[in-house]
């Protein structure tokens, strides 16, 4: 389509681009289906959208938002920019940097990145490649490029923001020019995103040309759609809450299935269920007292008074330590210890401390006096947590589960709970109402029905994989499926065993190899089972098989990686370092992706 000469095609640059993009890696009978839903459309005179744009003459230049995105969030705030720009008159377009080439970033007049942090100061998956390319030296030298990034972060981790900090800096240094300062957001990215945006379609005028609308659009009715979101989430109905390890494990963990019946709410394998929650009352209660505040004093949160009690409980993120409390706090109370340990001089420290405390704990150890306005300026807003969604909407209509582990643990001399399983396990049974929204996972999709599938998805993480063996077998999809499980004990945290050995019996999983770490004396881990199944593991990744990866990002996400680099080296004949770039070409196209956390 890209070799046909200019005027060939009924479309201007950005539908043709977006044509593009929209049918790549389709296969062949995914686009004899979009010809016919084309086809009709056009037949019936109807569409998708509400209005139908006239052409825009395109100038030549246009806003490239390329995005890194971990979550979701990034992918989200990209096409916002993008279709706001559009919406002005200028040419734009929203990429995934996992489908950018990096060379074609000299061609460029007008970027903005939107980039999140993965983790302890990673990019995320689908800009990996694009940041070691960025970062490396074959990167060009800049000059003729305008840019600005909007970073994504979280500030309970130490390197919060890091990706956008360290794009900003590269792109200075090759020579490229800021259109707007480097903004960095939090967890509550809404406000300082939307200011972000604003200010990049403000400055559009001074750096490209409008196109020239031919005529009026034209309207047409069509039916009106709630959609379901952060602010206007969805009130799904608990029908199960079934905890699914036995009574010997030492934890917890439950299969619920909420019902979205009514609510238009579709999701696909892959996608995550975001749902809003309440802190622990009791935990409420500790830090009150501790604070030596009355939980009745009135205090205003986003311009809403409420009473300090109520703000704790639904407002206010009071479980994870994040660095701009920690920073607060260290200047209220004036201690050396807690000064020095923010300093920067001890990364590792730093990273320990914020990742065992909770703000309870640091209240605790660093005791101070507070007015209840100021205690609640140091805190961010609560943010809804999200699920890997374990069911396919094809097999489970109407309904949505999910696998939650509780998270509820001594440390320090006290009980520690964790915000969403405690609300979701301790304080919601059946029948109970819980407010969630669909957060679509567009970069962990399965692959081609006919593509042999490896998931790797140890404890919770095997959540969504249950979802795709579900929807793979409601497809018939021909392609094999062999699944790495593992946990702590074979008789109390097989999780969905049951269904695992049905799937087996019916053919719907090709092979399942389970490692569970403490039933022997020597602990054995899914990366261990990878390495002893090494040849035919080469054998199906040969043979074209894509590999999913799910669960802890700290340690296994690693350890699987490591695993994955060691079986391509000793069956492919190849060293370690080649090894690695064939896995990394295997991200590259789509047959090695992970949703990890």
């Amino acid at each position: 389509m890209t070799g046909l000469p200019a005027g060939v095609l009924p479309l201007d640059l950005d539908q043709t681009n977006k044509l593009e993009t929209a049918v790549s890696g389709l296969t062949s009978d995914q686009l004899q289906w979009v010809s016919g839903y084309v086809a009709g459309l056009a037949a019936s005179g109807s569409g998708p959208a509400v209005v139908a744009n006239a052409p825009v003459v395109d100038s030549g230049e246009k806003l490239t938002v390329l995005y890194g995105s971990q979550t979701g969030n990034g992918e989200q705030l990209a096409e916002a920019l993008a279709k706001q720009a559009r919406d002005k008159g200028f040419s734009a377009q929203a990429t995934s940097l996992a489908n950018y080439k990096p060379a074609n970033l000299k061609r460029e007049s007008l970027v903005s990145f939107v980039i999140s942090t993965h983790g302890e100061g990673d990019p995320p998956d689908d800009a990996e490649l694009f940041y070691e390319y960025l970062m490396s030296e074959k990167a060009p030298k800049l000059a003729g490029l305008k840019y600005s990034v909007l970073a994504l972060g979280d500030s309970s981790y130490i390197n919060f923001c890091e990706t956008g900090r360290e794009f900003d800096a590269r792109l200075s240094e090759l020579g490229a020019s800021r259109v707007a300062p480097l903004t960095e957001c939090d967890l509550d990215y809404e406000q300082p995103a939307h200011a972000w945006s604003a200010n990049i379609v403000a400055a559009l005028s001074e750096h490209l040309e409008a196109g020239q609308v031919a005529s009026a659009p034209l309207l047409r009715a069509v039916e009106t759609v709630t959609t379901y979101n952060k602010s206007n989430p969805f009130p799904a109905e608990i029908l199960v809450n079934q905890k699914i390890t036995g009574g010997k494990s030492g934890k917890d963990v439950r299969h619920i299935e909420l019902s979205i019946e009514g609510s238009g709410l579709s999701y696909e394998p892959g996608d995550s269920l975001a749902v809003l929650v309440a802190n622990p009352p009791q935990l409420v209660d500790e830090l009150l007292v501790l604070l030596g505040i009355d939980g009745n004093n009135l205090v205003t949160v986003r311009d809403n008074s409420l009473p300090l009690s109520a703000a704790l409980q639904n407002e206010l993120e009071i479980t994870a330590v994040n660095l701009t409390f920690l920073r607060a706090w260290a200047e209220l109370v004036k201690d050396a210890a807690l000064s020095e340990l923010l300093s920067g001089n001890d990364h590792d420290a730093l990273a320990e401390f914020v990742d065992k405390y909770q703000i309870v704990d640091v209240v605790r150890q660093y005791p101070a006096e507070v007015a209840a306005q100021d205690f609640v300026n140091m805190l961010r807003r609560l943010s809804p947590r999200s699920y890997s969604i374990a069911s396919s909407l094809a097999a489970n209509p109407d309904e949505v589960h999910l696998t939650v582990a509780a998270v509820h643990y001594d440390a320090f001399g006290t009980e520690h709970w964790g915000a969403a399983s405690t609300h979701l396990i301790d304080r919601l049974s059946v029948g109970d109402i819980v407010s969630v929204f669909v957060e679509k996972n567009s970069r962990f999709r399965l692959p081609a029905a006919n593509v042999p599938l490896i998931m790797i998805g140890p404890g919770t993480g095997v959540a969504p994989f249950r979802a795709f063996v579900e929807e793979r077998a409601e497809q018939g999809a021909k392609g094999d499926n062999w699944l790495f499980f593992g946990d702590r004990n074979f008789d109390s945290d097989f999780l969905y065993q049951l269904e695992w050995q049905r799937h087996l019996k019916q053919g719907h999983l090709r092979r399942l190899d389970t490692a569970f770490s403490r039933d022997q004396r020597s602990k054995i881990y899914v990366q261990d089972r990878i390495r002893e199944n090494g040849a035919e593991l080469y054998r199906w990744l040969e043979n074209g098989a894509a590999v999913y990866v799910c669960g802890d990002a700290k340690h296994m996400a690693g350890d699987v990686n490591d695993a994955l680099i060691a079986v391509l080296a000793k069956h492919g004949g190849l060293d370690t370092e080649a090894a690695a770039q064939k896995l990394k070409a295997l991200r590259a196209a789509g047959r090695y992706q992970r949703d990890v956390y």
